[in-house]
């Protein structure tokens, strides 16, 4: 009689895992490639003056929307009030270039009509340049990071914080309109001539910002790119999904928020900066709940998930806007909502998740056919 206790006992080596080639970790890089190429390359051969112009306010959109991805997209965060960071942005832009317009030691023609006629003091250090820039970048983290704080220390997360969030642009926007003697009311900063220094009624120097700001928007990419290849990355994902589990590791779930929160609001106020000198004004249209909305549905048409998604929805957007709006003056907005209702049933991902499905349906029946021929 054989002892069966004797006998070895064989292990099946558990299945494979498909191993994924490395290059496709780099694919977004050439995604960002070719847009580059199209942006930098091709558009400005291609198109009028014109045309130039409002891909370059599509590209400030696009900028922003880059942001929102990261925030929405990869931590989860429903950023409905990104209009106020891009308002913060553009008003700080525009204060400069106000001022710039109005020559040394001039006040601007609004504050002649609706105001005392004498420049407050916290516009003042708005004539240098160095200082604006400076403004645009640390203006909206501050904001970002003592409102982060405040919100995701408390746990607020989901509806709430994206109704807080719309508020206080809804809040900010009201604000401008009210204090016309300071931000020009509902007309805005408007009669911008000159962008530190440069006329910009010149069409050399109007491509230049626009390749400025194609220019920032492959760099916001770039950034974002290796953002969601970090190690922080990692953790914003997993704070998305299983934030308890991530407080059990030892890590804070805030402090996560709170970066990818302040990341998101320098874009979007970078995004607004560039927006004025390509407009050549700016008012409180620009930076309200609305403005917000089209930014998150530009996101959401193109995949909040992938890299290239928010950017190429928000291009597609600012598009859609400024074609179907000549083509159809009073039916615009009824295309661009049926096509997002089409895109939300049909296509939940975006636009940007149905090249790698046609990519794995062509490669699967490109499998069928092989194993067909071998058969045969």
């Amino acid at each position: 009689m054989t002892d069966t206790m004797t006998q070895p006992i064989e292990v099946s080596a558990p299945p494979r895992a498909p191993r994924r080639s490395p290059l496709r970790a780099y694919l977004p890089l050439v995604g960002i490639a070719v847009l580059a190429v199209f942006l930098l390359v091709i558009a400005p051969a291609a198109l009028s003056s014109f045309r130039l112009n409002n891909l370059g306010k599509y590209c400030c959109y696009a900028i922003a929307a880059v942001g929102i991805g990261l925030a929405w997209g990869r931590g989860g965060m429903l950023v409905l009030g990104q209009g106020l960071f891009f308002g913060i942005g553009a008003y700080a832009m525009g204060m400069h270039l106000k001022l710039e317009a109005a020559g040394p030691d001039a006040v601007p023609d609004f504050m002649m009509n609706f105001g005392s006629g004498v420049l407050p003091a916290w516009w003042e250090p708005f004539r240098s340049g160095p200082f604006t820039i400076l403004a645009i970048v640390v203006i909206p983290a501050v904001v970002a990071g003592v409102l982060g704080l405040a919100v995701f220390k408390r746990r607020i997360k989901g509806a709430y914080f994206a109704i807080l969030s719309q508020a206080l642009t809804v809040a900010f926007a009201a604000l401008l309109v009210s204090q016309i003697k300071y931000t020009g009311g509902q007309t805005g900063l408007n009669s911008l001539s000159t962008f530190f220094g440069y006329n910009l009624y010149d069409p050399v120097n109007k491509q230049m910002i626009y390749f400025i700001a194609a220019g920032l928007l492959v760099v916001m990419l770039l950034v974002t790119f290796q953002l969601y290849r970090s190690r922080f990355g990692e953790l914003l994902v997993a704070t998305r999904d299983a934030e308890e589990r991530v407080r059990f590791l030892g890590y804070d779930p805030a402090n996560i928020k709170v970066v990818a929160f302040v990341i998101a609001a320098v874009m979007a106020s970078i995004g607004g900066a560039m927006f004025v000198p390509m407009a050549g004004l700016i008012n409180p249209r620009e930076v309200s709940a609305l403005a917000s909305i089209m930014l998150i549905a530009g996101v959401a048409l193109g995949g909040r998930a992938s890299l290239l998604g928010p950017a190429i929805g928000a291009l597609a957007v600012g598009y859609g806007r400024t074609s179907l709006s000549e083509s159809f003056p009073d039916q615009w907005t009824y295309f661009l909502g049926g096509l997002f209702i089409v895109v939300i049933l049909f296509i939940p991902n975006g636009l940007t998740s149905v090249i790698p499905k046609a990519w794995r349906a062509l490669a699967s029946t490109q499998r069928t056919r092989t194993k067909v021929g071998e058969a045969a």
